[in-house]
């Protein structure tokens, strides 16, 4: 008996601690040979393994095909939850799965990976996928029959939306019954949209309704839902899809009624902080600085102290510092021995801020170029700031060529701290300021800055 029951303490540890792998293929392989595993925490990525991807082959449906390969072997103590391997650099080049104590195995072709993979492996993922692949189908045969009646109102489409909508229904019904002990439980409660129990007459109220559901099935409690990016990808949907508007300045009050609507959904202060730096990262990116300062004055600045970072609210503040929008960043310089400021120049009603340097080739192209068309707008002043290694050149050459215009020396060159704090990285870059030093826009080129004055008629 003692010896059945030691068998039996055996058995349950090895399975307790037993190892599983995760195994992909690539199809067409990729120039690339490294993969990275990552587990997903919130909007944050954690780093578990790495490994290369190796030229193989596969038979498919009676034939070989040359792909990549990778495995990863993973820790005994690994977490279900949400997984992300990365084969790219860039944003498209990623794909999430769930892992939960058993082996994942999968190709894709990482062009368009979440489309194309098929799991060979894996029950919890077989069952998503086939989940999606079918509730997909089913929200779309009700999406046509309401479009075809919103296009013609005479149509009798009544009993055909009635039994496209019972057959949603009962499919989801099925898939949430079959998946319960399932992680992707919460994934396939949370999925579905909210559909009207009728036809609608009017798109406007097919997307007020698409629009006011919108968070009835998501719960931001969720630990499943909030280790993956199911909630970040339904936040960004939300933000840049479902509140969209063609006109500028109403899309800028929509970001911010939609992000607040967001956010009140959000119980957890320690959650909705890591949604506030995830949409302040997504602004960033647009450059849109309107809304990054919104984010930080109305949202951030209202979080309990202890869950602030100073640093990344900083970081952050710095990157943006020289965008269209912000006040010009301020420094000083000298001339015949008057000191001046940017901030309190008062003598145009616009001004060119120019980046350049005299070891520039293509500058001594271009500043003779903006030199003579300057010339024609009187109402308008150049600040030309020179990032040199010395000022034996700088000297001369403004002193004799850029008569008129304000001449600002800047060593170091790529090192000098003004021209980091505007994120100078090549020369001749452009700024072009209204009277109170508003940055209005930042012209790729000359040609572009041109083009900007002539709007302005200066």
């Amino acid at each position: 008996m003692k010896k059945n029951l030691f068998a039996l303490f055996l058995f349950i540890s090895s399975l307790s601690f037993a190892q599983h792998t995760i195994q992909g293929y690539l199809s067409p392989n990729i120039k690339s040979d490294w993969l990275i595993l990552y587990r997903v925490e919130s909007t944050k990525e954690v780093f578990v393994n790495n490994t290369s991807i190796v030229k193989d082959s596969l038979i498919v449906n009676g034939r070989e095909l040359a792909v990549g390969s990778f495995k990863f072997v993973l820790p005994s103590t690994s977490k279900p939850g949400t997984y992300r391997i990365t084969y790219k650099s860039d944003d498209n080049g990623f794909l999430d799965f769930i892992y939960n104590n058993e082996d994942v195995e999968f190709i894709f072709n990482p062009e368009y990976a979440e489309l194309s993979v098929a799991f060979t492996k894996s029950e919890e993922n077989k069952f998503y996928k086939n989940y999606l692949d079918d509730i997909t189908k089913a929200q779309e045969k009700i999406d046509s029959i309401q479009v075809a009646y919103i296009k013609n109102s005479k149509l009798d489409l009544s009993r055909s939306y009635t039994k496209a909508l019972t057959e949603f229904n009962t499919l989801q019904n099925k898939f949430e019954d079959n998946s319960k002990g399932m992680i992707v439980n919460d994934f396939i409660k949370a999925n579905p949209r909210t559909n009207s129990s009728s036809l609608l007459l009017k798109p406007e109220s097919y997307l007020n309704t698409i629009k006011n559901t919108f968070f009835d099935k998501l719960d931001f409690s969720n630990q499943n839902l909030k280790n993956s990016s199911f909630l970040t990808n339904r936040i960004l949907d939300y933000i840049f899809y479902i509140n969209f508007t063609n006109d500028e300045k109403k899309q800028q009050n929509l970001y911010k009624t939609s992000i607040k609507t967001v956010l009140s959904k959000i119980e957890s202060d320690t959650y909705k902080k890591e949604i506030i730096e995830f949409l302040i990262e997504q602004f960033e990116e647009q450059k849109n600085v309107e809304i990054v300062d919104y984010l930080f004055d109305e949202h951030y600045n209202s979080l309990p102290k202890n869950l602030q970072n100073l640093k990344f609210k900083e970081d952050k503040k710095t990157l943006l510092a020289a965008e269209v929008g912000r006040i010009a960043p301020n420094f000083s310089w000298e001339e015949k021995g008057v000191s001046y400021t940017l901030s309190s120049l008062s003598d145009a009603e616009n001004y060119v801020l120019v980046f350049w340097s005299t070891g520039c080739s293509h500058c001594l192209r271009e500043i003779p170029k903006l030199y003579s068309y300057m010339q024609t707008k009187p109402k308008m002043k150049v600040i030309s700031f020179a990032l040199e290694k010395d000022d034996f050149v700088w000297q001369q050459y403004s002193n004799t060529k850029l008569i008129g215009w304000h001449n600002v020396l800047g060593l170091n060159k790529w090192d000098n701290k003004i021209g980091r704090t505007y994120q100078i990285n090549s020369t001749p870059t452009f700024f072009i300021l209204d009277k109170n030093k508003k940055i209005i826009s930042k012209p790729y080129s000359l040609e572009d800055l041109q083009s900007f004055i002539e709007k302005l008629k200066m």
